[in-house]
């Protein structure tokens, strides 16, 4: 590649990489805004959350299609073919963590909309705000190509299963002593499980960074493992 084509390219790759950090920004405030709209129940919040969905996955295709194009014109390899690459993975789970806040708020809908009062009070805030933390985590390991970061954020999806777990059994104990929660327990418990799969993706997005810079797939693992192969 001449001077000039390398700069171009270094330039193509700067946008992609510039694009899925604002992807990550806006997926960030879906999950923020459907976590407010449920502890609110303001229903055009929630509303919000759902038709914003779309803007979502149309990134996603564009950015994909645009990785697709890269690859074919500069035939990128070494780092550079590993950064787009882990730009490919990335922006799906995005758009899949996209999609768990759309739940969120459907639910949420579902929840305040009806005339059933036998919801279960259960907090779920402090389980969103580890999952949202580890999405930011995992955002900035990727931009800075912060290894430490993307360890961290291994680490703390294990606080957020151990979260899923703790709701889980307090919804089993409010069915179990008043089956009329039954149904609405079930919605709820569905919100607290797209909380968990949110802090899933935003694990496999660390890991990805991981890939990006020592080369070495980490997903399949243990977090001694990735921590090792992080500090060497």
């Amino acid at each position: 590649m001449n001077e000039h084509t390398s700069k171009q390219f270094d330039a193509e790759l700067e946008n992609i990489r510039t694009r899925v950090l604002q992807m990550g920004g806006m997926v960030e405030l879906q999950i923020v805004k459907a976590v407010e709209g449920l502890v609110s129940g303001d229903l055009v919040l929630i509303d919000q959350v759902i038709d914003n969905d779309q803007r979502i996955n149309q990134i996603e295709v564009d950015l994909d299609e645009t990785c697709s194009q890269i690859i074919a014109k500069r035939q990128p390899a070494a780092v550079d073919l590993r950064m787009i690459m882990t730009v490919i993975k990335t922006i799906t789970d995005l758009e899949r963590i996209g999609d768990e806040a759309k739940k969120i708020a459907k639910m949420a809908k579902s929840l305040h909309s009806a005339e059933s009062q036998f919801v279960p009070r259960i907090e779920m805030r402090h389980a969103a705000n580890l999952a949202v933390e580890m999405l930011r985590k995992s955002l900035d390991a990727f931009a800075r190509l912060d290894l430490a970061a993307a360890a961290q954020v291994v680490r703390q999806d294990k606080e957020v299963d151990t979260e899923f777990k703790s709701i889980m059994r307090q919804l089993i104990t409010f069915m179990m002593e008043d089956p009329r929660t039954i149904s609405r327990g079930l919605e709820v418990l569905f919100i607290a499980k797209a909380i968990e799969r949110i802090g899933d993706h935003a694990k496999n997005m660390s890991e990805y960074v991981v890939y990006m810079v020592k080369g070495r797939d980490v997903r399949h693992i243990g977090l001694e493992e990735i921590e090792r192969e992080v500090a060497r």
